[in-house]
């Protein structure tokens, strides 16, 4: 099968987009985890499927790199959303989920932002296995809970530079109390508008950036008291703009397109 795909990549968070509008064939699983091994395939923290969908310009099926599904995927939304732009010569777009409606435009400057939505802050929303505060969780470090389309689990420290996340990540990743996995986030306030983080996503591992992570650790830290509610979020990849406003949480940062290939499997 010779499957035509573009890479691209939001402050090092790295994508394969896969352009399934009109009669392009269904992409299979294997397929899917076959292109994300960075040895043998192409290298990916997560897969983007382009479709028609009525009601938006566009709609996105996301994958970990485990082939795992995935309901949001803010940096490739952003990518994915300036590629589109361009092509259409519009500043505005909007793209369908399966976390819903979102709406992009270009902020100019070579940065595109998109509306992620409202955050889920309720426990069978995130899901998480038994009622809980999801503002302080009952695990150790007292993390934040948080549904960005994805569930997540903040974690407020010191230095985030010295957290194992290696170990870290894949423990809380896979804790009982979220029965869908959790992407995990250790975060260290720097001041009231700025924020150091570091992510490890489920299905993937430890990724130089994270869209819905960031959002969410911006929720968390304004829901805690510890930050307003826009901020700015520097992560291993650099840094990225998040601003919770009254109709969802929008998330500014620049995009790259690496290049285009055929895959043939």
């Amino acid at each position: 099968m010779a499957l035509r795909f573009r890479k691209m990549h939001g402050l090092g968070n790295d994508f394969v987009v896969i352009d399934g509008r009109g009669d392009a064939p269904a992409v299979p699983i294997d397929t899917i985890r076959a292109m994300a091994d960075r040895h043998r395939g192409v290298g990916y923290d997560q897969l983007a499927v382009l479709s028609d969908r009525a009601g938006s310009d566009v709609h996105l099926t996301f994958y970990n790199a485990d082939g795992s599904l995935s309901a949001a995927c803010g940096n490739a939304t952003r990518c994915i959303a300036h590629w589109l732009m361009d092509e259409r010569g519009s500043d505005t777009l909007t793209l369908s989920t399966d976390r819903g409606l979102l709406y992009a435009r270009d902020a100019g400057g070579g940065l595109t932002s998109v509306n992620m939505g409202h955050p889920q802050t309720l426990w069978h929303e995130i899901p998480l296995s038994r009622e809980s505060s999801t503002l302080t969780l009952p695990l150790d470090g007292e993390p934040t809970a948080t549904g960005m389309g994805n569930p997540h689990c903040t974690f407020f420290v010191e230095d985030a530079e010295s957290i194992d996340l290696a170990t870290l990540g894949p423990r809380f990743e896979h804790d009982p109390l979220f029965p869908e996995r959790t992407n995990v986030q250790f975060a260290t306030v720097i001041g009231p508008d700025h924020i150091r983080m570091r992510v490890w996503e489920r299905g993937t591992g430890i990724t130089l950036a994270s869209g819905s992570s960031s959002c969410a650790t911006a929720v968390a830290a304004s829901r805690r008291g510890l930050t307003g509610r826009s901020v700015t979020i520097t992560l291993d990849g650099g840094d990225i703009a998040v601003d919770w406003r009254d109709d969802g949480v929008w998330m500014t940062g620049p995009t790259a397109h690496v290049f285009d290939g055929v895959w043939h499997g």
